[in-house]
């Protein structure tokens, strides 16, 4: 999201997420090699709706339909901007255009007038129906086509002016109508996350201390089994060098680390999923898309058995959150609102796949040669998972 529009109630969210760990618990379908979906430990008797697996299936609820409005409103946002631009290009064009018809209009008047006044080449008309004698007439033949080739000329460049002008004119009419509508679909997708997040808010305020302490371990629980899950798979065996704009993408990304998780943000103070990962590889030399759900649908696929620092690791059913390969089966990412940027275990969150920007690059070689970019001091504190796919826990 531009600065713009950035939302000042992220801060509260914050102060309500930064002491808790809440997000889901990494079981979704479909699952890669090595996760488990394990039921929840049995909890004891507790009224409707206030035990932790019912919490937690809640906060799932609410932070899944978030990050949908969140997804559709960065959509929109990119989706107008480029309307924007087109908008100014057409402007430009249509400038253009009424200037060039301007032009022929005067020098269409200008010829009817000599016309008129007997000043003009056409007046050859009249020599060559008096002339003398035919030779003299057949003189002045080429005299008498480029007068009517100019005429012809002037008439065309005026018409073709007029039409273009016309296209230009109805072609920034509807720009402007679509730019308008798309606005009015921002500020409507806009407070739709205002409304997610308030919902979120309000949910955690209510909590006891006990019940956030709970919460927090049936996450941690949850990612501490997913991740060994996986790695004893052996679907992470191996060690790679990233290419070398991988590896500038990567420093890139660390350095974000402690920075704070915003909504629609694409730094250099805040950021959220995507705008890290897409920031991270702009800095490195290659533009990719905004969104996640753009990366995932518009980058080359690879295998988890394929990953390399720098890949782009995404997750949930819908595409709604990313992240970057670290290597040692780690992930820098930024996780959810209240959260920072941080290194967390890669199966914190349910994996849907992995993207290659780079498909093409080759590896920095020799892999002994590759230094990977030093972690700062509690690179990995604070929660890991970022919002829950559509499913509940069982």
């Amino acid at each position: 999201m531009s600065a713009r529009v950035r939302p000042v109630y992220a801060a509260a969210v914050a102060v309500a997420l930064a002491t808790t760990a809440v997000a889901p618990l990494a079981a979704a379908a479909p699952r890669p090699p090595g996760e488990s979906a394990a039921a929840l430990p049995e909890q004891p008797e507790q009224p409707p709706g206030t035990s932790a697996p019912a919490l937690l299936s809640r906060l799932q609820t609410l932070y899944r339909q978030t990050e949908e409005a969140t997804e559709a409103y960065k959509t929109t946002d990119v989706e107008l901007k480029r309307r924007e631009a087109e908008d100014k290009r057409i402007a430009a064009s249509l400038a253009t255009a009424r200037t060039a018809l301007a032009r022929s209009r005067g020098a269409a008047g200008r010829l009817a007038r000599e016309q008129y006044q007997g000043r003009s080449d056409l007046s050859t008309y009249m020599r060559v129906l008096l002339a003398e004698d035919p030779q003299s007439a057949l003189d002045q033949r080429h005299v008498l086509a480029r007068a009517a080739g100019e005429r012809q000329a002037a008439v065309d460049r005026l018409t073709r002016g007029e039409r273009q002008a016309a296209d230009l004119a109805r072609a920034s009419r509807r720009a402007l109508d679509e730019q308008q509508a798309l606005a009015k679909r921002q500020q409507r997708e806009k407070d739709d996350v205002e409304q997610r997040l308030k919902e979120v808010e309000k949910l955690l305020a209510d909590l006891s201390p006990e019940q956030l302490s709970e919460l927090t371990r049936l996450e941690q629980q949850g990612t501490d089994r997913a991740q060994q899950n996986l790695l004893s798979s052996g679907a992470l065996s191996g060690t790679r060098a990233p290419s070398p704009e991988g590896d500038r993408a990567l420093t890139y990304a660390v350095d974000q680390i402690g920075k704070p998780y915003v909504w629609g943000a694409e730094g250099p103070e805040s950021y959220d999923c995507s705008g890290l990962t897409s920031q991270a590889w702009s800095h490195a030399g290659r533009s990719i898309p905004r969104t996640s759900q753009e990366q995932w649908a518009e980058l080359p696929h690879i295998a988890l058995t394929s990953l390399r620092p720098g890949d782009l690791v995404v997750y949930f059913p819908k595409a709604t959150h990313v992240a970057m390969y670290v290597g040692d089966g780690l992930v820098v990412q930024a996780p959810r609102p209240g959260a920072r940027v941080k290194v967390s275990p890669i199966a914190a969150n349910p994996l849907l796949g992995a993207v290659r920007p780079d498909p093409a690059a080759a590896p920095l070689t020799p892999l002994s040669a590759y230094h990977p970019p030093k972690l700062p001091e509690g690179a990995a504190e604070g929660v890991d998972t970022g919002y829950s796919s559509e499913t509940d826990p069982d």
